[in-house]
């Protein structure tokens, strides 16, 4: 499964209404999107997956991720054949450990040795009856273990809330071959104070996790900066302006060693389904 171009990351297409997920899904398909990535907070994610495949015909169904906890890799990998039964090599099974402090809040002390934890899911994929083939799956990943990981036991790696220079970071360590898929957040507005108006507080909510604040720490950024949500920051982790702009982070993660960049559009209502949106940078590119 070797993606490229631009795809589209959407919570809606995840969480919003079924009727209209699948109705925007067709639509992102028919407009030349080659893959569309889903999160996982929680749900019967893979019902979702299998309504998403069914609205779609060429389009890859991606999970950005399945979070390994709320799963049993034995249910995942028969998922994840009958899936791929019914509709083609379509199924792109991103998995991923999440955040210490969501999974210890219902289980405190469930999270622990994230590297250990990842490898024995995928143990447990390859030993299933129908396991899920190497090429299928790929793993969050954003320091150079679980990178490492990636390049050995996936496809390759979808790191999230990364900049440019994380990209010629992570390709670095994979090297040569295995998939990198970054997760690129965009806001189509030309006004600054917009911008920061609608991005700052998804970036406080995501930085307050350890994983995503220290590795903007190792990227460089101060802890002031993350404490504040600087606009160093800001600007180095979403791009906003008109669609030219978004295009040339694109272009930038590209150049560092990405394969394929999948977008994610924020708007003023975080339910909304941001389809002009979807079409404005489709009819971009």
């Amino acid at each position: 499964m070797q993606l490229t171009g631009v795809g589209i990351w959407s919570s809606q297409l995840r969480y919003g209404d079924a009727a209209e997920s699948a109705e925007a899904a067709t639509e992102l398909d028919e407009l030349g999107f080659p893959a569309l990535w889903i999160p996982d907070v929680g749900g019967p994610l893979l019902d979702a997956v299998g309504r998403l495949l069914a609205a779609t015909r060429r389009t890859v169904i991606a999970t950005g991720i399945l979070n390994l906890w709320m799963h049993s890799p034995g249910d995942v990998a028969e998922s994840h054949a009958e899936l791929t039964a019914a509709h083609g090599d379509r199924f792109l099974l991103g998995i991923g450990v999440s955040h210490a402090p969501l999974i210890d809040a219902k289980q405190p002390g469930r999270y622990r040795k994230p590297l250990a934890a990842t490898a024995s899911f995928l143990d447990g994929l390859d030993a299933a009856p129908r396991p899920v083939p190497v090429e299928s799956r790929v793993l969050a990943a954003l320091g150079p273990k679980m990178l490492a990981l990636s390049a050995t036991r996936a496809s390759g790696a979808h790191p999230y809330l990364v900049t440019p220079d994380h990209t010629a970071f992570a390709r670095e360590i994979l090297g040569e071959g295995p998939l990198l898929l970054p997760e690129q957040t965009v806001i189509l507005s030309d006004d600054a104070d917009e911008a920061r108006r609608i991005g700052t507080g998804m970036l406080r909510s995501y930085l307050s996790m350890p994983n995503y604040a220290n590795n903007m720490l190792r990227s460089g950024f101060s802890e002031e900066d993350v404490r504040q949500v600087s606009d160093r920051l800001f600007d180095a982790v979403i791009a906003w302006g008109d669609e030219e702009a978004i295009l040339r982070r694109v272009a930038e993660h590209r150049s560092a060693g990405a394969d394929h960049v999948c977008v994610q559009v924020l708007t003023d209502d975080p339910t909304a389904f941001p389809r002009e949106q979807w079409r404005r940078i489709a009819a971009a590119l």
